[in-house]
């Protein structure tokens, strides 16, 4: 196929959407439903992890430092605890800020219990990088001299690990599963349409087109049908987020604050469903069309 022809060949692309406007249409429409669920399999998996981490977050450890311990010394044992790799965030939290947490509950007492009174020893609250090295990071906490103690959250950092696994690994297969589906339903949609244009493809065979001078504009085509499901299986997608996530918001509160904003996703969501509309359609369009271009002439209409 020479370069000459290539513009041509891309015009011919364009004109047979248009042209088998009925089958494209249906293309299309098979393509964008599988898009959508593909797409928000996709967004689910996402958002739920990013729930997990925001309950992760929120599971803040206690360092409680040894009573006899003073002001002075507890400071010191902030910078040793910065140095561990898996602690995100450090703060001191001192014996005062403790008890003033009960102010309240004691009344009257409250005056009693400070300065010498106070039962509480200073402590640190620390937030994890990851929560899967829980107990190493533990382990490493303790060595400090001057720790007596770590809250113990070891349960729910192994639930929510395994949690975060599951669906990362649930969320991979729910899109692969679905995109194998999607390029078999796009394949055989596309194969009907080559079936009614058997003649046209016979002509050109017949005449002595090559291979690839038949082949360009059923792909052109193909991704054109790709493209404009993607982009329209995006626009879907955008549109809802929000009103499902306000929703699902109304049940579980923490949804609300934990999910991504649509801000930050629309943009991955155009460029990804537009890429795999394109490359569906473009694969689904070379299988189609091999069967023909195996044939000759009158051998593709059965003669």
């Amino acid at each position: 196929m020479k370069l000459s022809s290539t513009g041509y060949l891309i015009k011919e692309g364009f004109k047979n959407v248009w042209n088998n406007r009925m089958m494209s249409l249906a293309s299309v429409a098979v393509l964008i439903s599988c898009l959508i669920i593909t797409g928000a399999a996709s967004l689910i998996s996402l958002n739920v992890s990013s729930l997990i981490a925001a309950v992760g977050d929120d599971n803040e450890l206690t360092v409680y430092l040894k009573y006899e311990l003073s002001d002075t010394d507890s400071v010191k044992i902030g910078p040793q605890l910065k140095k561990i790799d898996n602690i995100e965030q450090c703060r001191y939290y001192s014996k005062e800020e403790a008890i003033k947490q009960y102010k309240d509950t004691l009344g009257n007492v409250y005056e009693s219990m400070q300065g010498d009174g106070n039962p509480f020893g200073n402590a640190y609250k620390i937030r994890l990088t990851d929560l899967s090295k829980y107990k190493s990071t533990v382990k490493q906490i303790k060595q400090i001299d001057g720790v007596d103690s770590v809250s113990d959250r070891s349960e729910i950092a192994g639930k929510l690990t395994k949690l975060n696994y599951f669906v990362t690994l649930v969320g991979f297969w729910v899109v692969l599963v679905l995109g194998i589906v999607t390029l078999f339903i796009i394949s055989n949609t596309i194969k009907i349409t080559m079936y009614s244009r058997r003649f046209e493809i016979s002509i050109m065979k017949s005449v002595g087109a090559t291979n690839a001078f038949v082949r360009v504009p059923f792909v052109i085509e193909a991704m054109l049908i790709g493209l404009l499901a993607g982009l329209t299986a995006s626009g879907i997608l955008i549109a809802l987020y929000n009103p499902v996530k306000d929703a699902a918001s109304g049940i579980v509160n923490l949804i609300a604050n934990s999910t991504i904003p649509v801000e930050q996703l629309w943009l991955p969501i155009l460029v990804s469903m537009s890429v795999i509309g394109m490359i569906i359609g473009i694969l689904g369009g070379l299988i189609s069309i091999t069967k023909y271009l195996r044939k000759e002439g009158g051998e593709i209409l059965g003669w």
